[in-house]
């Protein structure tokens, strides 16, 4: 899920506030946050690519960053302006070019060649699901929905790979996470870090910056229960814990 936008507010929130509030919590906080429709990945190759066939260059510039911290690659960017410079024009293909470069070319990874995550054999009850990968992990996860979307309550089935953690973050109106397989970490801010098992419940109350994730030698599964009402956003993405204190942890 992207992390909550304040663009808007911080640009135009005095000079066109009614602007800011579209742009930040209903675009970003409510369209963009339908992941389970969408992946941000996807919707990040979606938009750059109608930016760079409008020719919004300076637009275009800020959603290449934003589709990187999204998990798109180099590799991707490069294949999507060179199919669309057939489509689009020549002329925008190099302007196009010339922001990737900007914003992907340092990179001497491409996470298209990373290694592929190992199946976790070990998930609970419920099939492992689809990868969840993405900027708000610091490694591989899957999720399996257990509700439909648009559910009022939404129960997912969330597996880490070992060492993998998330950001920290909210929820409006808490989350219930029931452990089922591995070991791992659950962290409410002012309090100690917390070990999970199977069979170990957890309700962090609305509002409450928390975090969760494996351990370092053993993956988790939870099922997570969040409380949304309907076109809510439920997650507010903020910054990873620290990754010294996290190893500690073991």
């Amino acid at each position: 899920m992207a992390i909550k936008q304040t663009a808007g507010h911080d640009r135009l929130g005095d000079f066109a506030p009614e602007f800011a509030h579209l742009n930040d919590d209903v675009l970003f906080g409510e369209v963009w946050s339908r992941e389970r429709e969408m992946s941000a990945h996807d919707r990040s190759l979606i938009t750059c690519a109608g930016l760079m066939s409008m020719g919004l260059f300076p637009q275009l510039k800020s959603h290449m960053e934003l589709a990187k911290r999204n998990g798109v690659t180099k590799t991707e960017m490069v294949e999507l302006i060179t199919h669309l410079a057939f489509y689009a024009g020549w002329p925008k293909a190099w302007s196009a070019f010339g922001l990737a470069k900007e914003t992907f070319g340092a990179d001497e990874s491409d996470a298209a060649a990373a290694p592929t995550a190992e199946p976790i054999a070990n998930h609970g009850p419920y099939p492992l699901g689809d990868p969840a990968d993405g900027p708000n992990f610091t490694g591989h996860a899957w999720v399996q929905y257990l509700t439909d979307p648009g559910a009022e309550c939404s129960a997912g089935n969330v597996t880490f790979e070992p060492g993998c953690v998330n950001r920290w973050h909210t929820h409006p109106h808490g989350q219930l996470l029931m452990v089922t397989a591995g070991r791992g970490w659950e962290q409410e801010e002012g309090q100690e870090p917390r070990e999970l098992k199977p069979g170990d419940v957890v309700f962090c109350p609305a509002g409450v910056r928390h975090w969760h994730g494996a351990a370092q030698d053993s993956s988790m599964t939870h099922v997570a229960v969040t409380p949304a009402a309907p076109g809510e956003q439920v997650v507010d993405w903020q910054e990873f814990p620290g990754p010294a204190a996290v190893a500690q942890l073991g």
